[in-house]
């Protein structure tokens, strides 16, 4: 069985899609099943790193921007999708999948409408709580439609939840809890606060965490904190470990060393965290149709998680808020508590037996 996994941009997309493909190879021995996978993404996303990292062939097509409002752009989206897909089912033709999986973003429209043409078996796969544009029209072609969250407005949706990895999903945070900070050159002993703007970093919570600096250290929390491959953070220093990195391979070391993270809403943010116990401060990027902010409100009205603003977020709230909240151990294992009973943890092997369920 040949199956082709599409999409990429940022790890909302590459995450699902790794654990996917993981789950795929894991389960098919058992099945009898000889698999061969194939993901397809875009040159410029960040699955030209990561596929080839987790083992799998990427193939490559011209990404397609679809403009969420009217604009100049707008008019060249038929020419750009149809050079795409022109190009999808040359990929089609070299890899001759049996099953198509999208999941949405740029890479994923032109894989649907080639798997249209071809009359392939199509599963779409929706990460947020509202869905984009391309996974909208993914739906109304496709044999089966998972989706992340109960109530997500799509044709057929079967709630699945989002495949997270399995070095996630079977995170014991307490028992990793001295490797993992020894690992970032962390304190074993204080209360420690995760800050990620997701895989591609944040502006806005990288300057209003790092200007609390001296309050989280008057409280003697420690942070790690994640600043994304272009970002920056200039915390005043002092006895209080203050760690900044760019980027973080083992999310799971990061998860264990935290008792609580600063965070967006998107959906591998959230259903990761909950998925391992952490609590949340969500900070839903203010931007898109509003998917962060639905993505967030099923943990945080469960008790799981704080919900902040965007435009509220800054040095003062966080210090206000955060070192009294990471300084509280009994509201912190309850929210935790509260977080960890949401969300599925085998959703990669829901979807991967839907994938050998459509193959003909």
């Amino acid at each position: 069985m040949r199956v082709l996994l599409a999409g990429g941009g940022t790890a909302g997309h590459t995450s699902p899609l790794l654990a996917t493909a993981d789950a795929i190879r894991r389960l098919a021995p058992d099945l009898g099943i000889e698999v061969e996978i194939t993901c397809l993404g875009t040159p410029r996303g960040l699955e030209n790193r990561v596929v080839p990292e987790a083992g799998y062939p990427l193939e490559l097509i011209p990404p397609v921007p679809l403009p969420r409002k009217p604009n100049a752009d707008l008019v060249k989206v038929p020419f750009r999708l149809r050079a795409a897909v022109k190009e999808t089912l040359a990929v089609f033709d070299r890899v001759r999948p049996d099953v198509v999986v999208g999941y949405g973003g740029y890479v994923s429209m032109p894989a649907y409408l080639a798997a249209r043409r071809r009359k392939l078996p199509l599963i779409v796969h929706e990460q947020n709580a509202v869905p984009g544009l391309a996974n909208r029209v993914g739906a109304r072609v496709a044999q089966r439609v998972a989706v992340s969250f109960p109530d997500t407005p799509l044709p057929r949706a079967e709630y699945v939840g989002l495949p997270i990895r399995t070095m996630i999903s079977g995170l014991d945070r307490a028992a990793l809890r001295a490797q993992a900070r020894e690992f970032f050159g962390l304190d074993p002993d204080r209360p420690t606060l995760l800050v990620t703007g997701g895989s591609q970093g944040a502006r806005k919570l990288n300057q209003s965490v790092s200007g609390a600096a001296g309050a989280l250290a008057a409280a003697g929390v420690q942070v790690l904190h994640v600043v994304g491959p272009q970002g920056e953070a200039t915390p005043a220093t002092g006895d209080v470990p203050y760690v900044v990195v760019n980027f973080v391979d083992r999310m799971d070391l990061a998860y264990a060393a935290a008792d609580l993270v600063v965070c967006r809403a998107g959906a591998s943010s959230v259903t990761e965290a909950a998925a391992v116990g952490l609590p949340a401060v969500f900070v839903p990027l203010p931007i898109g149709n509003g998917e962060q902010l639905q993505n967030a409100l099923p943990v945080v009205d469960a008790g799981g998680g704080l919900l902040v603003p965007d435009a509220d977020l800054t040095s003062a709230w966080v210090a206000s808020t955060v070192p009294a909240l990471a300084t509280d151990p009994d509201r912190l294992a309850a929210m935790g508590s509260a977080a960890s009973a949401l969300v599925p943890r085998d959703a990669d092997e829901r979807l991967a037996r839907m994938v050998f369920e459509a193959a003909p």
